[in-house]
């Protein structure tokens, strides 16, 4: 849970994210205690609470963020809380930690295990941290003197194309009414193979890309920076253990495969991508950069906010059928700030809740050729649009694909500018208390000459 952006949300969800850099620990005698706002750590998911404290976790060494804190777990200190590295084989893989792909390796019970230890170890009744003043020395650090990294080694990405609304919408603008959305939408969920080697993280700026745009009439296609850059407001899933080539997932045990969400920005260039498309799919107008945010939220923590998915008609096939089929009500934003502009305006809010295929279809369909995912793999949702203009994930869609600028604070705007920032943010929320995804954030640079 990313709390460091959002200091009203604070709840106890599980999640996780490297740790490059820790500069300083934190001086617990000139800082505010954290255990000050920890109250009832311990509390099970099905009844949260009030209140309560920021809980994540985090490795590179292994991280809890709090209260704009960060607890850090290097072995030293797991030895010294029993977290863990009890065992010979979870100490050695503390040792080496660089990325979480082994821990999202080990699956479900170690997960919450892992999770279950630390609500113990941060609640105010537990006097590990509480009364040992110089562990907490070695722990806590800064948040502001923390850097973040791509929580896992991804070796593949695959993004899916999973909101009805978005595939209407793009169907509308380039295909027309008659023809918005071709007829295998609503039998599969369909998707392409993205670049993982372009996925950054939160805080990274992205370079205007260049390529091949659209020839207009008889002329020739032009090439140079992108004209129509846009961003997509997406989520993704973490995938946990695997599967063996040609064994594929039942979709009723998919969930046992997904760590967890994010968030995530598929950047596109959307002249570049109308030219390239056919027959193949998106290339270049998207493979120059994806982010994503640091903080992974588990399934376990989002538990609490899962709801009845759409109806789906017709009825999926036999292997795409869910005995629950489940989504999540996760609350999203866009906030655009243009650039040389001191204040961000929210352009758009939509909700998880508008994906018409569920996390897990997505995933059991990934796999029902014998396709074999591995953990740390990221699997996108698509953009997630709502059915009103105002609930719109891209500026393609908010904008009509430019025929209707947006206006934000006296000025009208199309497609993203160089110095343009776009921050995604996420939450769902309890009653009294939220679980936060922090933020996912993209500044657009020039293109190179």
């Amino acid at each position: 849970m990313a709390t460091y952006c959002y200091p009203e949300h604070y709840t106890l969800p599980f999640c996780l994210c490297p740790l490059r850099r820790a500069m300083a620990p934190l001086n617990p005698l000139k800082h505010l205690d954290p255990f000050d706002c920890v109250t009832n750590v311990g509390r099970s998911e099905s009844d949260p609470g009030q209140g309560g404290a920021a809980f994540s976790l985090m490795t590179g060494s292994l991280v809890c963020s709090m209260h704009g804190c960060v607890l850090v777990l290097v072995p030293g200190t797991t030895h010294q809380l029993g977290i863990l590295d009890r065992s010979p084989e979870k100490a050695n893989y503390l040792k080496h930690v660089t990325n979480l792909n082994k821990f999202l390796a080990m699956g479900r019970p170690a997960w919450k295990e892992a999770r279950s230890t630390l609500q113990r170890l941060l609640s105010s009744t537990e006097p590990s941290l509480r009364d040992n003043d110089v562990l907490r020395r070695k722990s806590f650090y800064e948040m502001s003197k923390v850097e973040m990294v791509v929580p896992m080694v991804i070796g593949d990405y695959t993004d899916f194309f999973a909101s009805m609304h978005h595939a209407k919408n793009c169907g509308l603008m380039f295909r027309g009414p008659q023809n918005a959305i071709n007829p295998n939408w609503f039998r599969l969920p369909i998707a392409y193979h993205g670049r993982a080697s372009s996925i950054v993280i939160s805080g990274t700026d992205i370079i205007r890309p260049r390529g091949q745009g659209h020839p207009q009439g008889d002329s020739e296609p032009y090439f140079g920076p992108s004209k129509k850059l846009d961003f997509e407001l997406e989520m993704a899933a973490v995938v946990g253990p695997g599967n063996e080539l040609g064994k594929p997932i039942d979709v009723n045990n998919a969930a046992d495969h997904i760590f967890g969400l994010v968030l995530m920005n598929d950047w596109s260039a959307r002249d570049i991508q109308a030219w390239e498309y056919v027959p193949l799919g998106p290339f270049l107008g998207k493979s120059f950069g994806t982010t994503v945010s640091p903080w992974i939220v588990t399934l376990d923590a989002l538990e609490p906010f899962s709801c009845q998915a759409p109806k789906q008609d017709p009825p999926p096939l036999p292997y795409l059928t869910e005995k629950e089929s489940v989504n999540y009500d996760i609350s999203l934003e866009v906030q655009l700030k243009p650039s040389g502009k001191d204040e961000s305006s929210v352009i758009t809010k939509s909700n998880f809740q508008n994906l018409y295929w569920t996390i897990t279809q997505q995933l059991a369909h990934h796999t029902v050729n014998g396709c074999n995912l591995r953990p740390g793999d990221l699997l996108g949702t698509g953009t997630i649009s709502g059915p009103e203009p105002d609930s719109y994930g891209c500026l393609l869609e908010l904008t009509w694909n430019g025929q209707k600028p947006l206006s934000m604070n006296g000025t009208t705007q199309t497609f993203l500018q160089d110095g343009d920032q776009v921050t995604f943010s996420g939450v769902c929320k309890g009653d009294g208390y939220n679980v936060g995804f922090g933020t996912c954030i993209g500044k657009i640079l020039p293109s190179l000459p």
